[in-house]
C-alpha cells in the first residue's frame, strides 16, 4: 500500500462504457486484459488483489523498474491501466464483505480461478445474481468450465500446444513454436470482453445478467480460421510452413541484399503488377494461377528472391508501394514505438504513474470518433485506492 494516497477518482467518465462499473478479481493476463479493454472504453474498473502480494504478474519479471524499494513489473503495467486497485483477503470476514458490498453496485464481474474456486469463496454463480440480478459475470478458465477436462489449470504455452497453435507456428513441422506474446491468454481477454459488451446489451432489453464463459482452449481454436475448416471440411491436417502462407502465393519473407522484406500478391491482379516490376513472366505456366504458384511455391521464391537480392530492402519498398504492391519490412519493437505511423494511431500512451513517474504504455488498438476515453490512468500501486474506495462505498450503500 502507498501511504500518500491519492484523492478517490473522479466519477466522470469518457467513453460507451461511462458509467459501468467492472470488479476485476483476476490475476496474470488473460482476465486483467479483458477489464482493461472495458476500462479503455470508459468503465470504471475496481481491481481486488490480496494483501500484501497482489496480482502474481506484479512479480513477474525483468524487467522490473523503478526504485529499489519500490520496483515494478513491466509485465503488470501491460494489462492493467485504467483500474483501481484494493486489497482483501476474501478467506476473511472483512474481504468477504468488501467483495459483497462492490458487487452490489457493480455491473461485471471478472474472474479467471480455476472451475470451483468462487463456489469455495461463497461466491457462486448463483450467489452472485442473489446480490445482484443484473451482474454480468465473465468466467475465463483454462480448457472450459465442464467436460471431461473442465478443471484442469491453463497457462498460455500449455494452451498454445494443446489448442494446435503451435503445431502451425514455426519453421518447418518438427519445429513447433510458440507466439513470441501470450496470444492464448491475450485472445481469451478480447473474446471475453466482446462478450461482457454484448450481455450488457442484451441486460439492457431483459434487465438480467448472464454468465459468459471463454477459456485459452476456446480462444486459440476459435482463431484457426482457414487452418480450422482446412480440417474440418477438408480433411487436411496443417502444419507448419515457416514464413510462406500456405495457401497464397507468393505471400511471405523474400531475401533482399541486406536483409529480407514481406511481400503479398493475394490475386492475380497484384501478381501481374508484381511479376511487371520484377521482370518475370506472369503467364508461366508454373505461376499463372495462384493454385500453380501454391504447387510450385519453392520455384517462385527462387525467381523472386533471384531479382530481390540484387538490391537492398529500402528500395524494393519503396518501388513495390509505389505499384500498389502490399509490402513491408520486419521491424523491432523499438522501431514499432518510435514509428510515426504508430504514434499517429494513439498506440502509445503517457501517463503518470504514482511510483515511476511519467511512463509510456502501449495504448488500446481500438479508436472511437466521437466518443473515446479521453484521459487514462496509469496502472495502480498495490492497495492505491484502499480508502478511496471504501469511503465511496461508505456513501453509496450507507452502513445501516
Amino acid at each position: 500500500m502507498t501511504t500518500n494516497e491519492p484523492e478517490a477518482p473522479s466519477q466522470e467518465r469518457n467513453g460507451p462504457l461511462d458509467g459501468v462499473l467492472v470488479v476485476d478479481l483476476s490475476r496474470a493476463l488473460a482476465g486483467p486484459h479483458a477489464a482493461m479493454m472495458l476500462g479503455d472504453m470508459g468503465a470504471r474498473v475496481i481491481k481486488v488483489e490480496a494483501p500484501r502480494r497482489g496480482d502474481e504478474s506484479r512479480g513477474w519479471g525483468p524487467p522490473f523498474v523503478g526504485p529499489e524499494d519500490d520496483r515494478q513489473s513491466t509485465y503488470f503495467l501491460s494489462c492493467n491501466r485504467n483500474k483501481e486497485s484494493v486489497t482483501a483477503d476474501l478467506k476473511a470476514p472483512e474481504g468477504v464483505d468488501l467483495l459483497t458490498r462492490l458487487i452490489r453496485q457493480a455491473d461485471v464481474l471478472v474472474e479467471n480461478f480455476r472451475p470451483g474456486v468462487m463456489d469455495r469463496l461463497g461466491f457462486g454463480n448463483e450467489r452472485l445474481h442473489d446480490l445482484n440480478p443484473g451482474l454480468v459475470i465473465l468466467s475465463i478458465s483454462g480448457f472450459g468450465h465442464d467436460g471431461p477436462q473442465g478443471g484442469r489449470a491453463g497457462y498460455d504455452q500449455i494452451a498454445q500446444g494443446e489448442a494446435g497453435l503451435m503445431s502451425l507456428t514455426g519453421p518447418d513441422s518438427e519445429t513447433p513454436t510458440k507466439v513470441g506474446v501470450p496470444i492464448g491468454d491475450l485472445l481469451a481477454g478480447m473474446y471475453g470482453a466482446y462478450g461482457v459488451a454484448s450481455a450488457l446489451v442484451a441486460r439492457n432489453a431483459t434487465g438480467r445478467g448472464e454468465v459468459v464463459r471463454t477459456s485459452l482452449l476456446s480462444a486459440i481454436v476459435g482463431v484457426h480460421a482457414f487452418q480450422g475448416t482446412r480440417y474440418t471440411v477438408a480433411g487436411e491436417v496443417g502444419r507448419a510452413a515457416g514464413n510462406h502462407h500456405v495457401a497464397i502465393a507468393p505471400y511471405g519473407l523474400f531475401r533482399c541484399a541486406d536483409g529480407a522484406i514481406q511481400v503479398t500478391a493475394a490475386n492475380d491482379g497484384q501478381w501481374r503488377k508484381l511479376a511487371e516490376v520484377l521482370g518475370i513472366d506472369a503467364d508461366d505456366e508454373r505461376f499463372a494461377t495462384n493454385v500453380a504458384r501454391v504447387a510450385h511455391r519453392e520455384q517462385l521464391i527462387k525467381v523472386i528472391e533471384a531479382d530481390l537480392e540484387t538490391r537492398p530492402a529500402d528500395h524494393w519498398i519503396s518501388l513495390l508501394d509505389g505499384h500498389g504492391i502490399p509490402c513491408g519490412k520486419v521491424r523491432t519493437l523499438d522501431e514499432v514505438y518510435q514509428d510515426p505511423q504508430t504514434l499517429s494511431q494513439g498506440l502509445v500512451l503517457d501517463v503518470d504513474h504514482p511510483s515511476l513517474g511519467s511512463v509510456r504504455l502501449p495504448g488500446p488498438a481500438v479508436r472511437l470518433d466521437h466518443n473515446p476515453r479521453r484521459e487514462h490512468a496509469a496502472p495502480p500501486l498495490l492497495g492505491q485506492h484502499d480508502g478511496s474506495v471504501r469511503r465511496w462505498l461508505d456513501e453509496v450503500e450507507p452502513t445501516v
